[in-house]
């Protein structure tokens, strides 16, 4: 194991700048996630940590060692890359002992590291094939299990689970979570989807634009956004945002609905213009002041998510358990208790809930 850091690290494809002063630190034995949207950086990021990329500025560092202008095999680190990369003139035996043999290691030591990463993985019965013989799930796993043989300091996945099918994916992303607590390998993961990150990551890094928004355990970046992004990239559905203003009564009026800030009133003013978060699970139908009507309604087995049409136009979405009592076309109340209510600047987007206001509610 090995812990890593990303010390002010900067990145520019010609003049243009896609990471921007990064500073990020990875403890060792940690799974840390880098999630975002498509292009906003955690690719690059995860390539300059593996050396297939070069850093403008800044430094890395894979423990007390500075790699920022290292070879990539001069930097303990073993990678599972979303294309599987296996050689496919080679059987699967051959593809997880490349890099081993590669690097001169003892024919015996080599057949016992395979033997065990292929119990660990459930691929004995598939060493001597060769890849266009496997499912995508198998061809993850021989992946997999190239990377584990080199008992390297630092793993690096890029998405490594997006040629799966759905159900494909949930299983493998429960076998990594299981892989990472029995080897406690230093991990650094990159994925678009926000449930991976939320379920597999010890933390959730979560960038945009090339900047890192904002790093905490899962549960934290659901319960304690730090910005409107946040807040509406992690979560399914997103959460609602209403814009409108405090009342002298410390109530929040926008969108044809008034909803009280309770505790929260003392994070604002009165006549300040604010951002309303509300998660959609947080929507309580039938109570409060104000009313929409209800568009559609998705029926999901146990759960259904409504979408409701505001007074001016917008749509908030709700997630109720159970069978919904409401019908498509109906016009119906809706409130949400002041604990689950996020404020957030109106020009910075930026959440205004003070700190010590947070734990005083959590206690």
């Amino acid at each position: 194991m090995a812990r890593v850091v990303f010390e002010n690290v900067v990145k520019f494809y010609g003049s243009m700048k896609v990471i921007h002063d990064l500073d990020l630190t990875v403890d060792e034995g940690e799974f840390l996630v880098l999630v975002g949207p498509s292009g906003c950086g955690k690719s690059t990021t995860l390539r300059m940590l593996a050396g297939l990329e070069s850093v403008s500025g800044g430094r890395i560092f894979i423990g007390d060692r500075d790699v920022t202008n290292a070879e990539p095999r001069e930097r303990d680190i073993a990678m599972v890359f979303q294309s599987y990369a296996l050689y496919p003139h080679m059987s699967v035996r051959e593809n997880v002992a490349f890099g081993l043999r590669n690097r001169g290691v003892d024919a015996a030591k080599i057949a016992s590291k395979i033997s065990d990463a292929a119990e660990m993985l459930q691929i004995t019965p598939l060493l001597d094939r060769r890849p266009r013989d496997l499912s995508g799930g198998q061809r993850q796993r021989v992946a997999l299990g190239r990377a584990i043989v080199r008992d390297a300091g630092v793993f690096l996945m890029d998405e490594p689970l997006s040629n799966l099918d759905a159900q494909l994916r949930v299983n493998m992303r429960t076998e990594i979570i299981e892989l990472h607590q029995r080897l406690r390998s230093t991990t650094v993961y990159v994925t678009h989807d926000q449930t991976e990150a939320m379920t597999m990551g010890t933390r959730v890094a979560v960038i945009r634009d090339g900047r890192l928004i904002q790093v905490d355990a899962a549960q934290k970046l659901y319960t304690n956004p730090r910005n409107v992004f946040v807040a509406t990239f992690i979560g399914s559905p997103s959460m609602n945002i209403l814009t409108g203003v405090v009342d002298e009564d410390g109530n929040f009026r926008g969108a044809g609905l008034v909803v009280p800030l309770g505790p929260l009133k003392a994070a604002v003013t009165p006549g300040q213009k604010i951002k309303l978060g509300i998660r959609p699970e947080h929507l309580q139908i039938g109570t409060g002041q104000g009313q929409v009507r209800v568009g559609t309604v998705e029926l999901m087995g146990d759960e259904a998510i409504l979408a409701m049409h505001t007074q001016d136009g917008g749509t908030i979405r709700a997630k109720v358990y159970g069978k919904p009592v409401v019908k498509s076309g109906e016009t119906v109340a809706v409130s949400a208790e002041p604990r689950h209510l996020h404020l957030f600047d109106i020009a910075t987007d930026e959440s205004l809930e003070r700190a010590d206001f947070i734990i005083q509610e959590e206690a």
